[in-house]
C-alpha cells in the first residue's frame, strides 16, 4: 500500500481524494479534470464526447428511469443502442413492469416476454425516461441569497426560492424539466436541465429463471451467472416532444445511441460506467454511521426477515400469489440482504475507525488554525445523533414493520370517503366512490387476503414485542388490554370485521356504503393509528434534528478546506455521474482468487431442479448442450455471461451501461460485492467490483434464446 501520511490515508479510504481511476462518481461537466488519467486507463475519445451541449455525444444515450411524481429520482438507469429508442437495462430494473403484465395464462415472468414487433411492445403508464440536457454551476447564483446570520429555515426558504427563478429561467420556452442539487453536503449547487419522456415500452425479457439466476442466495455475490437484462423502447410525439402514451406516438430519434461491442475483453481494460447513482454518504461522521449500523441496517434486516419469510412460504404455496408479490418480494429481499451484509463489511473494515481518526485529525487541523467552528460542528453532531437514537429506532419499527403490510395503508389512503359520508350528500358520496374504484382495483390485483393477513400477525407481533411502548399506535394498547397480547386474534378479528379485508366485501361496500360502517372500520382504525404515531415520532425526530444539515455542512466545508488541492468526487443523490476504471479480477480473502468473469458453464454447474434459484430452462440447456452458441464467444469458445470492474456505483446505477475506451457498449452494471459492501459509506479500494452482465450473454439470448432477430438486426453490432 502506498507510504502517505496518516491524515492523508484515511482521507484517501474514505473521501477519495485523490483522483484514483476506480474511486469517483464525477459530475460529466466536470470530467476534463480527469482526463488524463482516463487517457492513461485506455480512454480514447475525448471529454466532448462524454458530455457536450452543442453535439450528441455519451450522455444523450443514457437514461434514467424514473416515475411521474418524483422524475428527478431515478431507480435505475438504462442505456439507448438504436437509432429507434431502443433502450437496456437490468432485469430487476424492469421487473414490477414485467410482473404488470403478467397474469396466470400469460406469465411474463416465467417464460420471458418479447415484442416481435413494435405493435407487440406493452405500455407502462407512470414510468418515464429522464436524458440530460445540461448541467451548470450555479453555487455563486444561490449563495447571493444567503446571509451570514440566517436560520437554516431562513435558509432552506432562500435556496427554495433562488432555485425556482434558475429554473424558470432555464427551461422558459421549452418542454424541459430542471431541477437545483446540492453537492458536498450544501456547499456547492448545481443546474441539471431534463427532456423527461413519458412513453416508455416493455420490448422483451428472458425468463426470471436466466433473469435473477441465482436469487437472493447469489444476491450481492461473485461470482455471478444472471441474465440480467430487458429491453424497453420510448417514444415520443410525431414531433419528437414527450408526451403520454399514444398509438399515434413514434420511437425516440436519439442524439445518440451506442455501438454494442461483442468483440470481447480483456482483464485490465478500460472500463466506465455512466448512470444515475442513488445515493452514498461517505462524508457521514463516526455518529451518524453508528445510527446507520445499530439502528437502520440492523433494524430493517431484522424486521425484514420477517417478512421475507411470511412471503416465501406464501409465494412457494400458490402460483397466483407468486406473480402478485414477486415485485414486491424482490423490492423487500434486496436490501435485506444488503443492510446485513452492509454492516459485516462496515466491521471487517473497521470504517468506524477510520471515521474516528478523520474527525480527529480535523479537529487538530482547525485548532492550528484557529477555526473552532469545525470541532463545535461535530460535537454537535454527536448530541444530536445521541439525542434521537430512540426516535430513529421507532421509525424503523413504523415504516418496516408497522407499514410492512399494505392493507392499513391503503386503507388510510380511503379516508377521504369520510366526508362525503358524513354529509349524506348522494351525488359527493357518488362521485367519492366513483374516484376511488380505479386505485382500488390497482391495489387488490396484486392483494392477497391471506398474505397481508399472516404478514399482519407477524410483522404487527414484531414491533409489540420489541418498540418501545411509548411509541406504540393506539390500537397496540387495544391489544394490550382487551387481547392481552395477543396480536394475532386481534388482527383476525380485524380481517373479519373489515370491508377492506378482500377485494369482494370492499367493492360490496362501495355498491352501498354506509358511513357508520366506515368510520368504525378497524383497518381504517389501524391506518389512522398508524399514521398518527408516524407523525409523531418524524416530529420529534425532525426537532431534534434542526441543526444537523448545518452542522453536516460545516463539517464537510471543513473537509474541503484542509485539502484544497485535492479532486473530489461529490456524494451520489441521484444525478447523473460517471465512474471510471478497469476490467479486473481480485483476491478477497487468503488463499482465494476470483478472476473477472464467467461463461454458460458455471450456469450449468450451479443448476439445481429442487431450488428455485437455480433452475436452467431447458431451451437454455439444449442450446449449451448443442454448442448453438453464435458469434457470442469468448477466445475459449465459451458464451460469457457476467464480468467484474472496479468502478464506483451503488444503488441506481442498476442498468447502467459499461462502456469502453472507444465507447462502445460492452455490459451493464448490475451489482456490487458483499466483501465491499461498505461502499456507499467507505470505498475499499482493494475490494470493491462492480458485477456487469456482459452485453455477449445479453445477445446470445435475444438471437439464439429468443429468436428476436429484429432487435439483433436493429442495434449496431461491432465484432
Amino acid at each position: 500500500m502506498r507510504k502517505i501520511t496518516a491524515i492523508l490515508f484515511v482521507f484517501v479510504l474514505v473521501f477519495g481524494m485523490t483522483a484514483r481511476a476506480d474511486e469517483g462518481m464525477w459530475l460529466l461537466s466536470m470530467i476534463g479534470k480527469n482526463y488524463d488519467d482516463m487517457k492513461k486507463q485506455g480512454f480514447k475519445l475525448t471529454p466532448e464526447d462524454i458530455y457536450s451541449v452543442n453535439q450528441g455525444c455519451l450522455k444523450d444515450a443514457v437514461v434514467g428511469l424514473g416515475k411521474e411524481g418524483s422524475p428527478f429520482w431515478h431507480f435505475c438507469t438504462g442505456e439507448i443502442v438504436s437509432d429507434e429508442g431502443l433502450m437496456f437495462t437490468n432485469h430487476h430494473c424492469g421487473y414490477s413492469m414485467i410482473q404488470t403484465h403478467s397474469t396466470v395464462e400469460h406469465d411474463y415472468l416465467k417464460d420471458g416476454f418479447w415484442a416481435y414487433s413494435k405493435s407487440e411492445e406493452l405500455s407502462n403508464p407512470g414510468i418515464t425516461a429522464s436524458i440530460l440536457v445540461k448541467i451548470e454551476d450555479v453555487t455563486s447564483e444561490i449563495e447571493k441569497s444567503f446571509t451570514k446570520d440566517m436560520t437554516e429555515r431562513d435558509r432552506t426558504l432562500a435556496l427554495k426560492k433562488a432555485s425556482k427563478t434558475i429554473i424558470d429561467n432555464a427551461v422558459a420556452g421549452t418542454n424541459y424539466k430542471a431541477q437545483v442539487k446540492d453537492m458536498f453536503g450544501g456547499n456547492q449547487y448545481f443546474l441539471l436541465v431534463y427532456v423527461i419522456y413519458q412513453d416508455v415500452r416493455l420490448v422483451g425479457a428472458p425468463p426470471s429463471s436466466m433473469g435473477k439466476f441465482g436469487g437472493d442466495t447469489d444476491n450481492w455475490m461473485w461470482p455471478r451467472h444472471t441474465a440480467d437484462f430487458s429491453m424497453f423502447r420510448i417514444y415520443t410525439a410525431p414531433d419528437g416532444s414527450p408526451a403520454q402514451y399514444s398509438k399515434k406516438n413514434v420511437p425516440l430519434k436519439p442524439k445518440h445511441f451506442l455501438p454494442v461491442s461483442a468483440k470481447g475483453i480483456e482483464d485490465g481494460d478500460f472500463a466506465m460506467v455512466m448512470g444515475f447513482p442513488g445515493t452514498t454518504n461517505r462524508y457521514v461522521t463516526s455518529y451518524g454511521l453508528e445510527e446507520v449500523m445499530q439502528v437502520t441496517n440492523k433494524l430493517r434486516y431484522e424486521i425484514r426477515d420477517v417478512k421475507v419469510n411470511v412471503l416465501r412460504k406464501k409465494m412457494n404455496a400458490d402460483p397466483k400469489v407468486k406473480i402478485q408479490y414477486a415485485s414486491k418480494y424482490a423490492s423487500c429481499s434486496n436490501y435485506w440482504k444488503y443492510s446485513n451484509e452492509q454492516n459485516k463489511a462496515l466491521a471487517h473494515l473497521n470504517t468506524m475507525g477510520i471515521k474516528k481518526d478523520i474527525e480527529s485529525e480535523l479537529c487538530k487541523w482547525a485548532d492550528s488554525k484557529g477555526e473552532s467552528k469545525y470541532r463545535d460542528a461535530l460535537n454537535a453532531l454527536q448530541k444530536i445523533y445521541q439525542s434521537r437514537r430512540k426516535q430513529a429506532e421507532a421509525k424503523m419499527y413504523i415504516t418496516e414493520g408497522l407499514l410492512g403490510s399494505e392493507l392499513p395503508y391503503f386503507a388510510y389512503g380511503c379516508r377521504t370517503l369520510l366526508m362525503p359520508l358524513a354529509s349524506k350528500d348522494i351525488a359527493e358520496i357518488n362521485s367519492a366512490v366513483s374516484d376511488m374504484r380505479d386505485p382500488a382495483a390497482a391495489f387488490y390485483k396484486d392483494y392477497n387476503p391471506e398474505t397481508e393477513r399472516d404478514l399482519m400477525k407477524a410483522l404487527f407481533r414484531k414491533a409489540y414485542d420489541e418498540m418501545e411502548a411509548k411509541y406504540y399506535p393506539e390500537f397496540f394498547k387495544t391489544i394490550q388490554t382487551k387481547y392481552k397480547g395477543d396480536v394475532e386474534k386481534y388482527v383476525d378479528d380485524a380481517f373479519s370485521k373489515s370491508v377492506f379485508s378482500t377485494e369482494a366485501k370492499f367493492n360490496a361496500f362501495l355498491n352501498k356504503p354506509s358511513g357508520s360502517v366506515f368510520s368504525k372500520d378497524p383497518v381504517l382504525q389501524m391506518g389512522n393509528d398508524i399514521i398518527d404515531v408516524y407523525r409523531k415520532v418524524y416530529n420529534e425526530y425532525n426537532d431534534l434534528s434542526v441543526d444537523l444539515e448545518r452542522n453536516n455542512r460545516v463539517f464537510i466545508e471543513g473537509v474541503l478546506a484542509m485539502n484544497p488541492s485535492k479532486n473530489f468526487a461529490p456524494d451520489a443523490n441521484s444525478t447523473i455521474r460517471l465512474t471510471y476504471g478497469n476490467v479486473k479480477s481480485y483476491n478477497p480473502r487468503d488463499g482465494v482468487f476470483y478472476d473477472y468473469y464467467t461463461t454458460l458453464k458455471g450456469v450449468m454447474e450451479k443448476e439445481n431442479p429442487d431450488s428455485y434459484e437455480f433452475i436452467v430452462p431447458e431451451k437454455l440447456k439444449q442450446l449449451y448442450k448443442d454448442k448453438n452458441f453464435g458469434n457470442y464467444v469468448n477466445k475459449n469458445g465459451d458464451v460469457p455471461t457476467c464480468f467484474i470492474t472496479n468502478n464506483d456505483i451503488t444503488g441506481g446505477n442498476s442498468g447502467s451501461p459499461v462502456i469502453n475506451g472507444n465507447g462502445e457498449l460492452i455490459g451493464l452494471a448490475f451489482d456490487g460485492n458483499s466483501e465491499a459492501m461498505s461502499g456507499d459509506i467507505d470505498f475499499e479500494e482493494n475490494l470493491q467490483r462492480c458485477i456487469c452482465l456482459d452485453v455477449r450473454y445479453a445477445l446470445f439470448i435475444i438471437d439464439k434464446y429468443a429468436n428476436a432477430q429484429n432487435l439483433i438486426k436493429e442495434m449496431d453490432i461491432r465484432r
